[in-house]
């Protein structure tokens, strides 16, 4: 069975690791080399992409999204949309919500990860129903976390719910990087027993068990998973594409991309990741604290960006 492999070098990779200030100039220079990897997906849109055009890059979210389809027309382009909240701070009525969509779709996008923070699916719904009658891929997600509240049920009859509500596959969104190996396998595999779903997993690197849990999550029976290009991984991002494209190469899993594009677009993130210097995060490893935390990699660069334009840092 092939793994499909989604790169988030064009998204969660920069919002993770440098407060997601990447620019259109410095994607549309690799973004054919991208597009002629082979990804499943290449997430470029959605998540903390839409403020920081507006916010902080004077850039139109909008163009950016139809000069990456321009320029990657043969791979899905992928986004992260907050349900209910599309990519604003609260919830927009349906129609608002159907008519995002429909524009998205439009200018480009082909695959929609509809995710709630709260995991609650009534959040979800008007945004995954908007997504499948537009004809896009609606995938939609299981935030995960832990707590006394939260069991492998509380997961399967998520999955249920999202299922009845309608997709056309699941992600488990391990936003923190707090997914074990040993609960990844059972995750996936308790929900393929169950359910008749494809089934993605998107980790992040930050206390050290993300690539553990991918491959765990493989032999479990996974269909995707998510990964970012190593010159753009690690830290508060994701396990690096090339090391898992390695370590599935000449079995099953073989994901069937070619290593030695992949290092000639590392090549070019290696050099461009050194303009956005003064936006890194201080992560140099890993950091254990997340564990008790649970604070999601995407989160932390903005944060302690945030906290420096204040004078705080400290505080972190």
């Amino acid at each position: 069975m092939t793994i499909a492999i989604t790169d988030v070098v064009l998204r969660d990779a920069h919002q993770s690791l440098f407060a997601t200030r990447l620019r259109l100039d410095d994607m549309l220079p690799i973004a054919a080399q991208l597009d002629d990897v082979g990804y499943g997906s290449l997430e470029c849109w959605g998540g903390a992409t839409f403020d920081a055009c507006i916010r902080f890059l004077g850039e139109d979210p909008w163009v950016r999204l139809r000069e990456l389809k321009k320029a990657m027309p043969k791979t899905p382009l992928q986004m992260l949309l907050r349900g209910q909240n599309l990519l604003g701070y609260r919830h927009y009525a349906d129609d608002v919500v159907e008519r995002f969509v429909e524009r998205a779709v439009k200018n480009g996008m082909d695959v929609f990860r509809v995710f709630d923070a709260m995991n609650d699916p009534r959040n979800m719904k008007a945004a995954l129903q908007a997504v499948r009658s537009h004809g896009a891929h609606a995938q939609g997600t299981l935030s995960y976390t832990t707590s006394p509240a939260h069991t492998l049920q509380t997961w399967l009859d998520l999955t249920e719910q999202l299922l009845e509500t309608g997709v056309d596959s699941i992600a488990i969104k391990d936003m923190s990087g707090i997914l074990t190996p040993m609960a990844a396998y059972e995750l996936v595999s308790e929900i393929k027993k169950r359910f008749e779903v494809r089934l993605h997993l998107h980790c992040h690197a930050t206390t050290g068990m993300a690539e553990m849990a991918l491959l765990k999550a493989i032999e479990a029976g996974v269909d995707g998973v998510d990964t970012a290009i190593s010159s753009m991984s690690a830290t508060y991002g994701h396990p690096a594409t090339e090391a898992l494209v390695a370590t599935l190469a000449g079995t099953k899993y073989d994901t069937g991309l070619d290593i030695l594009k992949l290092e000639n677009i590392a090549a070019y993130f290696r050099e461009v990741r050194k303009k956005y210097h003064a936006f890194e995060g201080q992560l140099k490893g890993y950091d254990s604290r997340i564990l008790v935390a649970q604070v999601p990699g995407g989160m932390l660069t903005n944060l302690e960006s945030q906290l420096k334009q204040q004078n705080a840092a400290d505080k972190l």
